[in-house]
């Protein structure tokens, strides 16, 4: 739930537990009647009676017939805005990670599509440049399997670069240093005109 979304009565509440713990209001003490505090906040007396309630179920104060509503432990009030700021700070970060994951699934759906595009592309003007990519399969019984490509040195030995690695139904964009090779992937390769036979070669060494 973001702060926004959050519902007032929890930060009357907080506020509330703030001031017992600033010394406003004294273990003992009486806070304003009910009436006060719903002006005070200008809220109306339902949102304070479940404010209260709330502070009651944390043990920071007590509503006593008779007496009103009476501080029960500064050191309740003091457990209670600690974990009201430890909630809202995760749930800050929740939001913030979903909102990063969102961004990079529609990024990474971009970043697809594109490649898809100039795959198609170069399948269609192959001849035209030499720097089209091109794919390649990786053999199960390849010297590569099980490798990482800078284990590989799959440039220096080949003079290609890997842009991308469909294995299945999945599509590893930009696979860094660390990316690990398996049967039957399929690489997506850029490089000079006879990059698929160096590749072919190296992949295949016996």
């Amino acid at each position: 739930m973001s702060e926004l979304a959050r519902p007032k009565y929890e930060y009357i509440a907080l506020d509330i537990a703030r001031r017992i713990v600033q010394g406003e209001f004294q273990e003992g003490e009486k806070l304003y009647g009910r009436s006060n505090l719903a002006s005070l906040y200008n809220v109306s007396p339902e949102t304070i009676r479940r404010a209260v309630s709330l502070l009651e179920d944390m043990g920071v104060v007590q509503a006593e017939q008779g007496r009103g509503i009476i501080v029960k432990s500064r050191q309740a009030a003091y457990r209670y805005v600690a974990r009201f700021n430890e909630k809202h700070t995760l749930e800050s970060l929740r939001n913030e990670l979903a909102e990063l994951l969102k961004a990079r699934r529609m990024l990474d759906e971009r970043l697809e599509s594109i490649l898809l595009k100039i795959i198609e592309y170069a399948n269609r003007l192959r001849n035209i440049n030499a720097f089209n990519p091109a794919e390649i399969r990786v053999n199960e019984d390849s010297i590569a399997v099980g490798k990482t490509i800078s284990e590989l040195k799959f440039w220096e030995n080949t003079g290609a670069t890997i842009i991308a690695v469909r294995r299945g139904e999945e599509l590893f964009l930009s696979p860094g240093p660390h990316f690990k090779i398996a049967g039957g992937d399929f690489l997506v390769l850029v490089g000079k005109e006879d990059i698929l036979a160096k590749v072919d070669a190296f992949l295949n060494a016996r």
